[in-house]
């Protein structure tokens, strides 16, 4: 139906795409074919390998959670941190099952040991979302190439290999740390929606990030030209920070 809009264009929310053919407004037609579903399978990357969690990686991921304060590493996860191998090892045993969130453990290459992990969850094929996120990485992960280039792994592989249209992160809001690394990577911060869980017996407001299609390639080129070797120097070290290739 054309004519005028029952709600001017100039009240409507900003920042909302709208087909201007429609009225009252709805969204823009988009591609509405589901997306595949992610598949338990290893990603190989230039610092570090991704690979589908499971039982045999918990002797070096306890290892590698050891060397500073439990609460550092797990104070804004649902699980951890864990006193012992085995109450580690109950805990990813059933993680490694499930396929939404999907795991994989992450072996950077410096170190040749499982020594973090992170998912794919909220996985909705039909509406081509997605999200990056339940992610641990141990001290000495932490800051890391390898850390970032284990994020983009996963990142090109749902955005590119599988088409998805919105990949999403989210955290606890008072999670500084994450908040960073989201807006570093390129995420754009959509809000927080308040007291939403209770973890540990706490309550959690959670923090909403996203990265749409239409950004994705910028957002792509910018952390691919950061972990290009050209960028790093032979004390280790980026030559160029990350924002730099976003400006």
């Amino acid at each position: 139906m054309r004519g005028a809009f029952l709600h001017p264009m100039q009240d409507l929310p900003p920042g909302i795409p709208v087909d201007p053919e429609t009225n009252p407004p709805v969204g823009p037609l988009v591609d509405a074919t589901p997306r595949p579903l992610p598949a338990r399978v290893p990603h190989r990357g230039v610092s570090v390998d991704l690979e589908p969690l499971h039982v045999r990686h918990v002797p070096e991921l306890f290892r590698a959670a050891q060397g500073q304060p439990a609460e550092a590493s797990w104070a804004y996860l649902a699980a951890g941190p864990f006193a012992t191998e085995p109450a580690m090892r109950s805990h990813v045993a059933a993680f490694a099952a499930t396929h939404d969130p999907m795991a994989w453990a992450i072996r950077p290459h410096t170190t040749g040991t499982a020594d973090g992990w992170l998912t794919l969850m909220e996985i909705h094929p039909a509406h081509a979302h997605i999200e990056i996120g339940n992610i641990w990485f141990s001290p000495r992960m932490q800051r890391s190439r390898a850390a970032t280039e284990s994020m983009f792994l996963l990142m090109r592989h749902a955005m590119d290999d599988l088409g998805y249209r919105r990949m999403t992160w989210k955290c606890n809001a008072l999670n500084m740390p994450s908040r960073r690394a989201a807006d570093r990577l390129g995420f754009t911060y959509e809000g927080t929606l308040r007291d939403l869980l209770v973890v540990k017996g706490r309550v959690r407001s959670t923090a909403w990030f996203s990265i749409l299609g239409d950004e994705w390639p910028a957002r792509r080129d910018a952390i691919a030209g950061w972990l290009d070797a050209a960028n790093w120097g032979a004390d280790g070290k980026p030559k160029r920070s990350l924002s730099a290739f976003r400006a």
